[in-house]
């Protein structure tokens, strides 16, 4: 039975979840919509408000403790889970052993309910001071896969400050034993665990983690049909001359690395020489006032992978305010999402968290 809150507001509480990353005032007005739902109608009155709310696990878990506790039922977390009809539902979860890890980098999967028939694969890959679960927590994948019946594979840094290693010999070379390789035998893993469709392996990442897409795309350009890059750096351009691990590359952050195309194409093609297999198409999306990771980063990205794809500089199309007001969406190597070779999008109003615009990515991955 639930336990009825004392006068004083404070309660206890028994196996609630973790908050996963999520920001307590990004669930501030779910919670007080679902209170008042709850209140008024009883707590069953969780079910259809959970089919109509179309959060994210992490989300939905912590919205919905949250204004559970708020109409006077604090409760074993896997009871209030079953009373809401979400008992067994897929959750993160980590896999210890996915074969070969040289680099220590932990793996994640998020496996919706309704799994599709050789299933697609995303690997989402968090920036600086974040980990799987906040990724999980804070982008629309888990959501996105809900709908769409694909595995979501989460890498997580083992390093102090949670940044990948994009500076290390090891990790920019192919089976080099650095994170890289780590990465690329979790999809491996995930492919023949799920059963996936190989020829539908898209990667994306976010600062850090965008820094780490570009690197996957030029190590293991064969696992990849598509590679996303929110606010991040040219593959190689973080590179150490003493090959340090995890290391900090100022002139590459502060936009000052910008050699020719050829030095740019070089760089990627190097990491796995001899490859001339296909090759991941390229999004490269970026803020006009980043200062974490300079704008600069933006046309020099795409410069190397127009390069390495061999498409010619000149736009093959552009559009204005898409995929939404005030984006620029530039396509290179063909006119659409699922002909060009790579893709720009730009917005110079803002900074190095421009949003994840879970929809364009899909489009682009054909998802």
């Amino acid at each position: 039975m639930a336990k009825r809150i004392p006068a004083n507001g404070v309660a206890k509480t028994h196996n609630l979840p973790p908050n996963l990353g999520i920001d307590d005032r990004e669930t501030r007005s779910e919670t007080e919509m679902a209170g008042t739902i709850f209140r008024r109608r009883g707590i069953r009155a969780c079910r259809p408000w959970i089919r109509a709310s179309n959060l994210s696990q992490p989300r939905l878990h912590l919205t919905l403790t949250k204004a559970l506790a708020r109409t006077h039922h604090v409760m074993q977390f896997t009871t209030l889970l079953a009373l809401c009809g979400l008992a067994g539902a897929a959750s993160l979860q980590r896999v210890a052993n996915f074969g070969a890890n040289p680099a220590n980098v932990k793996m994640f999967v998020y496996v919706p309910d309704r799994l599709a028939a050789n299933p697609a694969i995303v690997v989402a890959v968090h920036h600086c001071q974040g980990t799987a679960s906040s990724f999980y927590g804070s982008t629309p994948y888990a959501r996105l896969a809900d709908q769409k019946g694909f595995v979501v594979v989460y890498p997580e840094s083992p390093y102090q400050g949670t940044c990948f290693d994009v500076s290390s010999r090891k990790t920019l070379t192919h089976d080099g034993g650095g994170d890289s390789n780590s990465i690329a035998n979790m999809v491996k893993y995930a492919i023949a665990q799920y059963k996936a469709d190989a020829k539908r392996v898209h990667l994306v990442g976010a600062s850090s983690g965008a820094m780490m897409a570009n690197v996957m795309a030029a190590t293991y350009p064969e696992l990849f049909q598509t590679v996303i890059a929110h606010s991040g750096v040219p593959a190689g351009c973080f590179m150490s001359a003493s090959g340090q691990v995890n290391g900090w590359n100022s002139s590459c952050a502060n936009g000052q690395v910008r050699p020719s195309q050829a030095v740019w194409t070089k760089m990627a093609r190097d990491m796995y020489p001899g490859y001339s297999g296909a090759r991941p198409r390229m999004m490269i999306m970026h803020g006009g006032t980043d200062t974490t990771l300079h704008w600069n980063n933006y046309e020099e990205a795409l410069k190397q992978w127009r390069g390495v794809l061999g498409v010619a500089d000149s736009a093959t199309r552009t559009l204005q305010n898409s995929p939404e007001s005030g984006y620029t969406t530039t396509f290179y190597g063909g006119d659409g999402q699922l002909t060009a070779k790579v893709k720009g999008v730009w917005n110079p109003k803002y900074g190095h968290n421009i949003p994840i615009i879970g929809g364009d990515d899909m489009a682009f991955m054909g998802l």
